[in-house]
């Protein structure tokens, strides 16, 4: 075993208030699936950890049998993280090579994500393995119609856990299902209860890794997850070679769809219209993703941005013999057509 691991996955769990975060990281606690993973979350005592199970304690450290390690969050989430690598390097905690967060039930998962692409002391140590948001069953519609950062946290979801769903009649978690397909048509939606609750879920997403021999980048894309959500494909007579996928859905105006052209594309272009995107769109733009065949090189380059912040450019080999441009966009009160226009930049 490494001393000292690189590239550690992070995993951020977060949901609305009573979505049932606290229930399923209590139990994730106590199970061997987690051994070497660091755990963070903002008070030990919301996570109800069992006694039994601690095997040694600091202020804000609790080491457990089961191999794994609680923290809670000391100053931000940077701080707290180059700390365990300190701690983990001078052999005063447990190897780790995970890492969970938890986030409050109001939090933005945002600023999670920005800390991680953002800080190059973090990016030499830690990457994202992706986002899972609880979903409350029961009181799904009523949270989406009066809270926005629900919606959002379901939006920038990789996984989605439907929880309670023992509690809500099947027709209502139809109809919750709906809503998430068209407000996130790439995640995943897994039901659970209490007696049922999808501990291996939430590890090992793998989601955006372009470093990992196993990455998988038609999988992190999913544009036919996207497709699905809509029967209608618009295809224009000009260069470019679109598929639109608009959904405007119960007044969340969060549109989903993919932008894909056989054109390639120059560096000094891409990041023009990263710039131009990142500068008119900012928090509207919630999620970018794509992988651009750049000129003069021999594989694509990967994009990757949260509203206003970009995860650095990373390159990859082409997957397959499909060599097009293809970007993915989740955007909230941005129609598709002025994405459209700036799209037209770099043909």
């Amino acid at each position: 075993m490494s001393q000292f691991p690189t590239n550690i996955p992070v995993s951020v769990i977060t949901g609305f208030l009573g979505s049932g975060k606290t229930t399923l990281l209590s139990a994730l606690l106590k199970q061997e699936v987690i051994t070497n993973t660091a755990v963070i979350i903002n008070e030990f005592g919301e996570v109800g950890v069992d006694h039994n199970l601690i095997e040694t304690t600091d202020e804000n450290i609790v080491e457990l049998q089961n191999g794994c390690i609680c923290c809670t969050i000391q100053e931000d989430l940077k701080s707290t993280l180059l700390d365990l690598i300190k701690k983990l390097k001078i052999k005063t905690i447990p190897y780790f090579d995970r890492v969970v967060i938890e986030t409050t039930g109001l939090a933005d998962p945002v600023p999670i994500i920005h800390t991680l692409m953002t800080s190059l002391d973090l990016h030499r140590i830690y990457s994202i393995d992706g986002i899972i948001t609880l979903v409350d069953a029961v009181n799904a519609e009523n949270t989406y119609n009066n809270h926005k950062e629900a919606i959002k946290q379901t939006a920038l979801a990789d996984k989605i856990i439907l929880s309670k769903t023992d509690l809500s009649e099947s027709s209502n978690i139809n109809l919750v299902k709906n809503r998430i397909k068209k407000i996130n048509p790439k995640a995943n939606i897994i039901e659970s209860n209490k007696k049922n609750l999808p501990l291996t879920e939430l590890i090992g997403l793998n989601h955006y890794d372009p470093l990992n021999n196993s990455w998988d980048s038609r999988k992190w894309l999913a544009i036919e997850k996207y497709n699905e959500t809509n029967n209608k494909n618009t295809h224009h007579n000009h260069n470019h070679e679109h598929e639109h996928h608009d959904i405007n859905r119960h007044g969340d105006n969060i549109e989903s769809f993919s932008l894909v052209t056989n054109e390639q594309i120059s560096m000094t272009t891409l990041n023009f219209f990263i710039e131009l995107l990142s500068s008119q769109m900012g928090s509207k733009l919630l999620r970018l993703k794509g992988i651009i065949n750049i000129k003069g090189k021999d594989g694509p380059a990967i994009i990757h941005g949260v509203q206003h912040i970009f995860h650095p450019v990373e390159w990859l080999k082409w997957p397959d013999e499909d060599k097009s441009t293809r970007m993915v966009f989740i955007t909230r009160d941005i129609k598709k057509s002025v994405i459209e226009e700036f799209f037209k930049i770099i043909g």
